[in-house]
């Protein structure tokens, strides 16, 4: 399958980034320090900004504070990070033409990128970037806005139900990457980045565990 386009726009954890394992024993910790049941938190976590998901358990007054602290957490565990196959050498292939859209706030999309040999693009939009996170597609029309391209001249690669609802709702085309997108409404789902490779005019996806 052969997906032209002119960029691609990566989300950052789960798709670049092996961080589940540690976004997951981060939050539950913060779960346990603000007396919030740890399923409760965990559940819908992944593709949505920090602040949203600290606003929904604990009140306005200590939202500041809490926010602060899972932050902490996670970039004191960010070294746990892990790439994901394939994505060093995607990223390496393309002719500067990426961005990266990413609910995480700078600090800790910096650290887990360093961590796993990732550069940064020249266009990154993080949790603080936005007003409205993912599932909203805010974060990747301004990608593609600063990029100087209209969003269907672009390539999303999505790992959670929330960025992938982003993606479908800016426009763009949607890759879904790892076996949960299977549960999602995106059209082409991927093991991981392996199966997908910058040809010059677009990308081209082999191996898809999903193409419809």
């Amino acid at each position: 399958m052969n997906l032209a386009c002119q960029a691609v726009l990566f989300d950052m954890d789960g798709v670049l980034t092996d961080s589940t394992v540690a976004a997951e024993h981060a939050w539950t910790q913060w779960a346990h320090e603000y007396g919030v049941d740890p399923e409760d938190v965990l559940r819908g976590l992944h593709g949505r900004r920090a602040t949203d998901t600290v606003r929904m358990h604990v009140p306005d007054s200590a939202h500041a504070e809490a926010l602060r602290r899972i932050n902490e957490i996670e970039v004191a565990d960010a070294g746990s990070t892990a790439a994901i196959p394939g994505a060093r050498e995607l990223v390496d292939s393309l002719p500067g033409n990426w961005a990266l859209v990413t609910s995480a706030p700078p600090e800790l999309l910096t650290v887990r990128l360093a961590t796993v040999g990732i550069p940064l693009p020249s266009v990154v939009i993080n949790g603080d970037d936005v007003t409205r996170g993912k599932p909203d597609p805010e974060g990747y029309l301004r990608a593609a806005h600063k990029l100087g391209l209209p969003i269907g001249e672009c390539v999303v690669f999505e790992d959670s139900g929330n960025g992938i609802a982003a993606g479908l709702a800016a426009g763009a085309a949607v890759v879904g990457v790892g076996e949960g997108a299977l549960e999602t409404p995106a059209p082409v789902v991927v093991r991981d980045l392996r199966s997908a490779r910058w040809t010059g005019g677009g990308i081209e996806v082999s191996g898809a565990l999903r193409s419809v």
